[in-house]
Parts: structure tokens; sequence; C-alpha cells
């Protein structure tokens, strides 16, 4: 899965994942970024940048997912909704960030249902969950059965960053990446 924020990074993403196949299917998933591709005040017509996107030619495998912001951010229902709304029917998972706790996805993955079916889009929308919180580690396996759930990934920066300070940042590299006694525990 490739993150691109900006509309040019995210074309290329494509032009790459178009380029590099195996039995005609993209080696990648690439991922419109609006958490942190989006600029501060334009988060809404950052959301229609990628619902445009994924509704273009260019999503030529419809591998194309979006990652709007996490659920205490005020744009996360806007983005949400712009992106069903625009490109729903091709939109191939919907990422979440930095939830707190299993009940963070639950709010935002009713959302995503509520817009789906709002928008008559028959198929679910599968969701993948970036596990960037302690809280969010402690409820992995619960969050991992919400409904729709296709993946959890791990997202070490912004952990480390849930710590404020008591990790170094010589933990967000190899080698020593898993060994700081916070991250092993």
């Amino acid at each position: 899965e490739h993150y691109a924020g900006s509309e040019k990074l995210i074309r290329k993403a494509l032009d790459l994942q178009a380029s590099l196949q195996s039995d005609g299917m993209p080696l990648f998933d690439v991922t419109a970024d609006c958490e942190d591709g989006a600029p501060a005040g334009r988060e809404r017509e950052h959301a229609a940048l990628v619902a445009e996107l994924i509704a273009s030619t260019d999503n030529r495998h419809n591998r194309l997912g979006a990652r709007i912001h996490d659920v205490r951010h005020p744009c996360w229902q806007d983005e949400l909704e712009t992106i069903v709304a625009g490109a729903g029917q091709r939109l191939a998972y919907l990422v979440l960030p930095k939830p707190e706790c299993a009940a963070d996805a639950e709010r935002q993955i009713a959302a995503l249902e509520a817009a789906r079916i709002r928008h008559d889009i028959a198929r679910p929308i599968p969701v993948h969950v970036l596990i960037e919180t302690p809280g969010a580690v402690h409820d992995a396996w619960r969050i991992a059965a919400l409904p729709h759930v296709e993946s959890i990934d791990f997202g070490l920066m912004d952990y480390v960053s849930a710590h404020h300070g008591a990790i170094p940042a010589s933990a967000m590299r190899s080698p020593g990446q898993f060994s700081h006694p916070l991250i092993v525990r």
C-alpha cells in the first residue's frame, strides 16, 4: 500500500501501479491521503480532488483507496461524505487513522455505512484501520473483528509520537525499530 497526498504524487503512483503488474493485476494499492495530504483549511477541496481521482480513468484497476482524518478531526465526516458521494462505487477501501479505541473505529464505520446506503452503493466498502495509539493496540482484536475491516496496519511513527517523547526518534529506524521496551510491551 503506497500513500500519496498531492495530486501530482497520486497520479505518479497510479502510473507506477499501472506499469507494475502481475497477471494483469497491480502489485500494490495506492492510498490517496487526506490526513497528511490536505492543506490546512482546504480539507473539503482536497477530498473532492481525491474523489475525482478515484472516479477517473487513471484509477485503471480500481485499487485506489483513501485515508481520511481521524475521528477527532473536525473534517473527517465531510471528507468521508465527499469521497463516498463522488467515488464510492470505485473506492477500493477507506483508511481510518488513529483510533484511540474500538469505539472510534466503530463510529467511523457506522458513518461510512450510512453514506454508502445514502448514495445507493450496493457493495460494502472495505476498511483499513491504522493502529497508531496505545489504546488501539489494546483494542486491536476488537477493531479487527469490526464489520468491513479488511486489514489493520501498525503505524509506528504516530505510535511513537503518542508516547510524547518517552520513546526516542531512534526507535523509528532499523535496527532497533521494534526493540524499545515501550514498543515491545
